[in-house]
This record gives structure tokens, C-alpha cells and sequence, in this order.
């Protein structure tokens, strides 16, 4: 079952949506304000956020900027607004689709179910602050531009991005990409590593800033919540 955060100031449209999700076989988790709503991600999962744009504290584009920093959850933006400036502002920040209030609920749940298609193609990719690594292509990009990587690098960009926040030992970076079988010296790590660092500085990423030494261990790639 899918779950759906519906994030909205109106306990009434919350309840409107969950009454028309809920029987199409949707998880339904409701929250009032957009602070809640990026608490509750931090350790909850969601596969589609319905997101109001009017909203007191934090409004739903400052949100959706937010959310899209840390977290790879297709978004549609839903409020009273109509005009075509304030779509075209929620799609350039971010959000996957875009539903005006009032809106009819077959339009609405059709939706859905057509984000959910079209990012479906994208859970084998990880996405962070622009660069995207494509683990079926076996290809990194930073804003639409190609980083080279060797297949050890790729591996380790992988393994960083997957686990991020967590401390690799050179050790344990050399049984994970190059295996138990195979003797390595860290300094091959570490002359990996650099190379990373200086393939992703060429592209215009702040790698020193993300890919960071932990002295006496080994590396992590850090992720500034």
C-alpha cells in the first residue's frame, strides 16, 4: 500500500482527501503544518506528498524546497491559487504536478497515479543536490552534465550516497567495493577518494564540503540536514 502525506492548515481538506484516497487503497497520513510534516519525514516514510501551498509558519513552496533538499518524494502542489505564474513557480522549485482547489477527485487521484508512474523509473537513481547517479546506466551527472567515474569510483559513489552520515573505515570501504579476497592498501582509498573529489570539483560540485575526511578513520559523505 502506497502512503500519501497530505499536508494541509484545514483539518476539513484533510479529511476531504483521505476520504476520496483512502477507498483508491492509499495509506493516508495527515499533517497540519509543514514543520510537522518534515519532522514526520525524518524517520517515516512516504511515496507521495499532497502539499498546500498557503500555509501559515512555512508555506508549501518553502517546504517543497526543503523536502526536495534531503529527500527524493514526488510532490504536487495543491491550493486555491490558479494562475499560471504560481504554477510554473511550484514546478520550477521542485514539485512533480501541480492541482488547484476546488478540484474534482477523479482528476486529482488520475494525478497521482501518473506521478507515481513516472517516478517509478526513478528508484534506481539517487538523486542529491543536482548530481544524480543512475545505478542501471552506470552514470553520474551534476545538472544535466556527465562526470567519468571508473567502476571503483562509481562503487564508492554509491556506497556514499546510499549511507550518508555514516563513517566508512578504509577497511571497511575495501572489503565493500573491492571485496574480501582482494589485498588493498588504504592509500588506495585514500588516491580514490581524492580522484572522486577532484572529478566532482571539475563538475562544479563543493565536493570538500559533502565527501569529508574523518581523521583517524576513514570518510563520509555528510548530509546537512
Amino acid at each position: 500500500m502506497k502512503t500519501i502525506l497530505l499536508v494541509d492548515d484545514e483539518p476539513l481538506m484533510l479529511d476531504l482527501l483521505s476520504l476520496y484516497l483512502a477507498p483508491a487503497g492509499y495509506d493516508c497520513v495527515k499533517m497540519t503544518s509543514a514543520v510537522e510534516a518534515i519532522s514526520y519525514l525524518e524517520s517515516h516514510h512516504a511515496d507521495l506528498i499532497l502539499l498546500d501551498v498557503m500555509m501559515p509558519e512555512m508555506d508549501g513552496w518553502e517546504a517543497c524546497r526543503e523536502i526536495k533538499k534531503h529527500w527524493d518524494i514526488p510532490i504536487i502542489m495543491l491550493t486555491a491559487l490558479g494562475e499560471k505564474p504560481d504554477i510554473v513557480k511550484g514546478l520550477k522549485i521542485g514539485a512533480d504536478d501541480y492541482v488547484s482547489k476546488p478540484f474534482d477527485e477523479e482528476e486529482l487521484l488520475a494525478r497521482i497515479e501518473a506521478v507515481l508512474r513516472r517516478t517509478q523509473s526513478d528508484l534506481e537513481k539517487i538523486k542529491f543536490l543536482g548530481l544524480e547517479l543512475d545505478l542501471n546506466s552506470f552514470v553520474l551527472q551534476y545538472h544535466q552534465t556527465g562526470i567519468s567515474l571508473t567502476p571503483k569510483e562509481f562503487a564508492m559513489m554509491e556506497l556514499f550516497l546510499k549511507n550518508r552520515n555514516k563513517v566508512f573505515s578504509r577497511e571497511h570501504l575495501i572489503t565493500s567495493i573491492w571485496g574480501y579476497e582482494v589485498s588493498t592498501e588504504d592509500r588506495t582509498i585514500d588516491s580514490h577518494v581524492r580522484n572522486l573529489r577532484d572529478k566532482l570539483r571539475k563538475a562544479g560540485f563543493p565536493a570538500d564540503e559533502y565527501l569529508v575526511t574523518v581523521w583517524g578513520v576513514g570518510y563520509k559523505w555528510v548530509d546537512k540536514k
